[in-house]
């Protein structure tokens, strides 16, 4: 694996038998429950933007607020999560992160107007932000190296648990108990989460066994810009939060409106059209239960370029055949996490000095592509129709794909197959 400047990684900490392996094993589990909360929060609003254009009165694409300001508020408060992380301990900002997410989310369920929804989003977006980057952080910083990619294989299922779950729930409570109730299901979600982790972490103090901290410098603002100089030190690094950008702008900013394009044009109701889209999350389990067999028989280059194509293919189907909704969004699924899971590798190893700091920037940059992608979509959207849309960013995704895959050959000198 590529290194970025920032020199060789820190040492594995020490293990603590069984019981620390046990403390661990839990402590990894409450941070894929947060994660998990973290993820259905993101995507929970895709499937219900028609209810709330309904509900306060505009069109779909003038509801999308609630999708954009919380892909903002993701990527902009990484700049303070990844460093504060890195300081105060990452699984226990976690858990703090978590309770206060709880409150966030409940914030949303009683907004009396579109603008409180969207600045409750605004809001839940800020902290949920600190739960999957630092957990990623976390585990590179603990889990010895040889059992990493399982840590974060197992890590990952959450993830896209929470992806499909959240496209699910919006869709089906929007259409059952109203929207309303989503936001009081991911409160719980996050409360708990937060509550057992915290307890963990805790428990890891007392007996000692808690994960050491990577080498991040002392307090204050001085600390937190050498931690990011240290990152941005690496022409690598830069490559990376580039290409992250760009495939957050072309693959979720389209994927918000899926659900919307499949009520419209394919006739589907909500429900259907966000259980539909969560077959994107089918998509992605595909991948992490083949991911080592896919990784040994394409390399890194391979995944880079199938996982572009496969995008472009899944966008295409949806601008030409929309009723072939699930076909589309398994292969976008799985290009995706092909594509994401290749970049996001490289981002663990940026700066293992400040772990923290470079995956979140990392996650930055993916969240700031997001957000761009939805306010650039929603007027295409409104302008021409989806199919405009999915074409473009069927062209955009398969492109991107093929040039980090050249720029990963040109790196490790591997040829695709």
């Amino acid at each position: 694996m590529s290194r970025g400047s920032a020199g060789p990684p820190p040492a594995d900490p020490p293990q603590a038998g069984a019981a620390g392996a046990g403390r661990a094993d839990q402590t990894l589990l409450w941070l894929a429950a947060a994660s998990f909360a973290s993820m259905a929060s993101m995507r929970i609003c895709d499937p219900m933007l028609p209810a709330l254009a309904q509900d306060f009165g505009v069109a779909a694409a003038s509801a999308s607020g609630v999708v954009t300001l919380y892909a903002i508020g993701y990527g902009v408060a990484q700049l303070a999560h990844g460093p504060l992380g890195d300081r105060v301990g990452k699984a226990r900002y976690i858990a703090g992160a978590a309770l206060v997410a709880a409150l966030a989310s409940l914030a949303c369920a009683l907004a009396p107007g579109l603008p409180a929804l969207e600045l409750a989003r605004l809001l839940t977006g800020s902290i949920a932000a600190a739960i999957i980057p630092l957990s990623m952080a976390w585990v590179g910083d603990t889990v010895p190296y040889g059992q990493r990619q399982a840590a974060l294989a197992r890590f990952l299922n959450g993830t896209i648990l929470g992806a499909i779950l959240g496209q699910a729930m919006g869709g089906a409570l929007a259409d059952t108990f109203g929207w309303r109730s989503a936001f009081v299901i991911l409160a719980g979600i996050f409360a708990l989460s937060g509550w057992k982790l915290g307890s963990t972490v805790r428990s890891e103090r007392r007996s000692g066994t808690q994960a050491t901290r990577t080498p991040g410098g002392t307090a204050g603002g001085t600390a937190a810009l050498a931690r990011y100089r240290i990152v941005l030190g690496s022409g690598w690094a830069r490559t990376i939060l580039a290409i992250v950008a760009i495939e957050g702008l072309l693959a979720f900013g389209p994927l918000a409106f899926v659900p919307t394009a499949l009520h419209e044009r394919a006739n589907m109701p909500i429900w259907v059209a966000g259980a539909t889209v969560a077959a994107f999350g089918l998509g992605g389990f595909a991948y992490t239960w083949n991911a080592a067999r896919l990784l040994a028989r394409f390399g890194e280059p391979g995944l880079a370029l199938g996982g572009g194509a496969l995008m472009g293919s899944g966008f295409a189907l949806l601008a030409a055949a929309p009723a072939l909704g699930v076909l589309a969004c398994v292969l976008l699924g799985l290009g995706y996490y092909m594509l994401h899971n290749t970049l996001q590798t490289h981002a663990t190893q940026m700066a293992p000095a400040v772990r923290g700091t470079g995956v979140a920037m990392f996650a930055m940059c993916l969240f700031l592509g997001q957000s761009s992608g939805v306010s650039l979509a929603a007027p295409l959207v409104l302008a021409s129709d989806f199919v405009a849309l999915f074409a473009g960013a069927a062209a955009g995704v398969f492109a991107t794909g093929a040039v980090f895959a050249l720029l990963l050959q040109r790196r490790v000198g591997t040829k695709i197959e």
